[in-house]
């Protein structure tokens, strides 16, 4: 039943645009942005940042004490 009603909106997006793309013009932009977040999102944390937010999470829970 789900599967029915998900190809029934892709229908319906198709109709709107016309090009079976439910983003019409910004598809290529949405693309873009979906590859450069991808790149981001898996990149490493370098070192030193990763040793700061340690120290960091060390420093918060003394502080709650206090």
């Amino acid at each position: 039943m789900k599967e029915m009603s998900k190809n029934s909106t892709t229908g319906a997006a198709r109709h709107r645009n016309g090009d079976g793309n439910p983003l019409g013009p910004n598809s290529e932009i949405a693309r873009k942005l979906k590859q450069y977040y991808d790149e981001l999102v898996s990149d490493q944390v370098p070192d030193r940042f990763a040793q700061l937010l340690s120290q960091l999470e060390e420093a918060e829970p003394a502080e709650k004490k206090d």
